[in-house]
């Protein structure tokens, strides 16, 4: 079964209305034979602020070594996305097992008329898959109310619910007290449910769950008569939100009398702190769960769409804000925030409260009216009409959130705030603005067009008819299916080529794979500049990808080797157990003349690193490995070489950059949370791996559908997160992580399609020496320099920007004969 088929089987089980009760999802596990009985489970409900709790939960039993699912709904960009374990999406070969093993049972339901609904299959995939996986917890997003939710099906040890406001009053309840009942059904059996919610709906909660920990400010009162017990003063779990450190961060302190956290969270506003609050509870009831693994866990805890700071330049927010409970809470962190005028892009579902939600909102001095490319979205007239009879003078509308989003930024000054709210789905379209990128593909002969097509769920007859045409330039990019559609037509008619994926919905992306000349893309993008539905954006990511047109990246001033060639990135390890070359560097003389013999040989950075991420590897603590490091560096940073702290930790990379480092190399991608500031306070550069685990975990089982494009997309969401604290991406070099949580295959692919990295538009970097990778070619520990140098000519022939490696002059010399191979008058050598 192909990936597109699985697909629109789930979203095909839209057609089927929700219904109350657990039966069905029940029956659907059971026919699965229930792998997730052996899974520990926590239900989050609530009305607002289950999903950013959820992430909360789930990111600090991480931090504190436990294996976690994540089912969190909805998705912005890929269904793949609601069903999480360890942070990796669910691979798209799970959900094609999935569907086959469900599908004669649901058509057999079907049948009878009692299919499951979408929801209901995605509950069970979810607990399917996290049976497979076999987690140690699962974190479970409740979907509507709580008794009869899907996700109630499993017996939980632990719940929350985290708000009440009035919603799905048709459903669960016409006040807030019938709506806390019926969500306290949650409550575990021998554990307290976790809340945030006081009042009325409070009691209503103590009414079905009985015992309660409450979460609030500390101020919180529980009045006489709510409780039915005597007046209590105070939350069991009091939390202090203290306002913004930064543009993205706020301070939060937690105290349960017993245990206390101070830290701060990536999702501004007082109500997240509440729910940092209730995601701790729930934490320390779970697992023994330090306060230091609580407090990093939830400053780690990013939720794209979730009050998301994207810029500052002018001041640019999403966020998911769909009623008018949220939009409340929105209203009140932006205020936090110093602007001049408000530009509103505002695209939401039409079954919503759209004069309450924009009454909730601060006032804007502009409207852009939108909408989402869903058939659920409001027509972007009435919600223009909404907010001209709420008195907004300039209001406009645009057909598509791209649109609209452009034309907010492109008339904004710098002073001036970019808001888009008003669903989630509205802010992932607008989202991927900064996360969207063609992935270009290297074409050789046939069977790489076929790999190119197959990879993008092209049907059979699409691959058979098209491969032929793949031999110029090809792209790979995820649309919306209208954005893809218009696309086909317009380069078809220009002469050249266009395969789309069999999946193709308003409500998920499309793959597409464009094929032409370059000629023919340039036109392709010049006819695009006038249409609508986000056209022009695709437009200006094509000239990017492409470099071609006017809108081509002009050329940047060559702060680091790496802007005008492949450099040369020499290893220096002041480590004892490295696991090439430990020990022969550790004393402080000896790496000094390490550091010189390499700029003898002309290598452009010194990577200096005192701590292992070999397999088994002990950690280091913090001041021994800078008491490793920086009396090196303090030596080094006068040599002509730039030089790089090879570091996990944000506190050694600080005191590296203060001895004269210049860039910082995290193989851990950001697990530091402090990391990315550090180095945009520095304004240093900064290298970004994708890793599972470092140090490497050997027995660690990850399944890629295609490792490049999976890593490409996690390592999307690093390079954001760097971007946000400040950095430019001129600055921030990917690394894909050869042998860090993949086989030596997947190195190799890696290393082979190194040129498809360009997609994030940063430098990048390939590091592979003397790696276990080269064991697949018959080359085992103590013999690899030889594959390694002809890695290092690869790299640089696929436009690897740096190659990081032991052995400097053979490298550099294999780097200098790849780029002369190239182009022989850009790189003769002159001595």
């Amino acid at each position: 079964m192909e990936y597109h088929e699985a697909a629109d089987f789930l979203f095909g089980l839209r057609r089927f209305r929700p219904r109350p009760g657990t039966e069905s999802t029940a029956r659907l596990l059971a026919h699965l034979e229930n792998s997730q009985e052996s899974i520990d489970c926590v239900q989050i409900a609530g009305s607002n602020g289950k999903g950013s709790t959820a992430r909360m939960l789930e990111r600090t039993l991480r931090e504190a070594g436990l294996s976690v699912g994540l089912y969190t709904s909805p998705h912005l960009d890929d269904l793949r996305e609601r069903v999480r374990v360890d942070g990796r999406k669910i691979p798209r070969s799970a959900i094609c097992a999935y569907v086959d093993e469900v599908r004669g049972y649901v058509t057999e339901r079907a049948a009878d008329g009692d299919s499951p609904t979408f929801f209901e299959a995605m509950t069970a995939l979810a607990l399917w898959h996290f049976g497979r996986e076999d987690v140690d917890v699962a974190v479970l997003e409740v979907g509507i109310g709580g008794k009869y939710d899907a996700t109630s099906v499993v017996d939980p040890i632990a719940s929350a619910v985290t708000s009440v406001t009035l919603e799905h009053t048709g459903i669960i309840g016409d006040t807030e007290e019938a709506i806390a009942r019926d969500k306290a059904h949650v409550a575990p059996d021998e554990r307290p449910l976790v809340t945030g919610v006081t009042g009325a709906p409070l009691a209503a909660i103590r009414e079905v769950a009985g015992d309660v920990v409450t979460v609030g400010a500390e101020d919180w009162t529980d009045a006489p008569g709510e409780s039915g017990d005597e007046e209590e003063t105070g939350p069991d779990v009091s939390v202090a939100y203290q306002g913004r450190t930064n543009h993205t961060e706020a301070a939060v302190s937690i105290d349960a009398g017993d245990w206390s956290v101070e830290t701060r969270i990536p999702l501004p506003g007082s109500y997240q702190a509440e729910n940092a609050g209730v995601a701790a509870a729930l934490a320390r009831q779970i697992a023994d769960v330090s306060e230091t693994e609580i407090a990093r866990g939830l400053r780690n805890a990013h939720w794209p769409g979730r009050f998301e700071v994207i810029d500052t330049d002018p001041l640019v927010i999403l966020d998911g804000a769909h009623n008018p409970g949220a939009c409340e809470q929105l209203a009140e962190t932006l205020g936090s925030y110093e602007y001049d005028r408000l530009h509103l892009v505002f695209g939401a579902m039409h079954d919503k409260d759209h004069r309450a939600m924009a009454a909730a909102l601060p006032a804007p001095d502009r409207v852009i009216a939108t909408e989402p490319a869903l058939d659920r979205a409001e027509d972007s007239d009435v919600l223009a009409e909404v907010f001209a009879s709420a008195g907004v003078e300039d209001v406009t509308t645009a057909t598509a959130v791209q649109d609209g989003l452009a034309t907010a930024i492109g008339g904004s000054d710098a002073d001036d705030c970019v808001l888009v709210t008003g669903s989630l789905f509205a802010v992932a379209e607008a989202r991927s603005r900064w996360t969207s990128a063609g992935i270009p593909k290297r074409i050789r002969d046939l069977s790489d067009a076929r790999d190119a097509l197959e990879g993008a769920n092209v049907t059979d007859a699409g691959v058979y008819r098209t491969r032929g045409t793949a031999v110029h330039r090809v792209v790979k990019k995820s649309l919306q299916r209208r954005q893809a559609s218009s696309l086909k037509a317009e380069l078809l008619r220009l002469g050249g080529e266009c395969a789309l994926s069999g999946l193709q919905r308003d409500d998920e992306n499309v793959d597409a794979v464009l094929m032409g000349t370059l000629a023919q893309f340039e036109r392709l993008a010049e006819n695009l500049e006038d249409r609508a539905h986000g056209l022009p954006e695709i437009a200006r990511e094509l000239r990017e990808t492409l470099d071609i047109g006017p809108d081509a990246e002009p050329a940047i001033e060559a702060r680091y080797p790496w802007h005008d060639r492949t450099a040369v990135m020499g290893i220096l390890n002041v480590t004892p157990d490295s696991f090439h070359d430990g020990g022969e560097y550790d004393a402080l003389e000896d790496a000094v003349a390490r550091a010189e013999a390499m700029v003898e040989a002309d290598v452009d950075v010194i990577d200096v690193g005192g701590e292992s991420t070999r397999p088994g590897a002990d950690p280091v603590p913090i001041e021994k490995e800078i008491d490793r490091v920086v009396p090196v560096i303090e030596r080094i940073a006068d040599l002509d070489v730039h030089v790089s702290i090879d570091t996990r930790k944000a506190a050694v990379a600080d005191a590296a950059l203060e001895a004269g480092a210049d860039i910082v190399n995290d193989v851990s991608g950001l697990e530091d949370p402090e990391m990315r500031f550090v180095a945009a306070d520095h304004d240093a550069g900064l290298v970004v791996m994708h890793s599972i685990d470092a140090p490497v975990v050997p027995e660690r089982d990850v399944t890629y559908d295609d490792v490049v494009e999976d890593v490409i997309d996690r390592l999307s969401e690093r390079v954001l997160l760097a971007e946000k604290a400040g950095l430019d991406r001129d600055q921030i070099v990917v690394d894909p992580g050869l042998g860090f949580g993949k086989s030596a295959r997947e190195s190799f692919e890696l290393l082979g399609r190194i040129d498809e990295f360009a997609a994030l538009g940063c430098p990048v970097l390939v590091g592979h020496s003397h790696k276990s990778m080269f064991d697949h070619v018959g080359r085992e520990a103590g013999d690899r320099l030889a594959a390694t140098v002809a890695a290092t000519a690869i790299a640089a022939d696929r436009g690897a920007d740096v190659v990081r490696v032991h052995d400097a002059p053979e490298n550099v010399a294999a780097v200098r004969t790849a780029l002369a191979a190239r182009d022989p008058d850009a790189y003769e050598w002159r001595g």
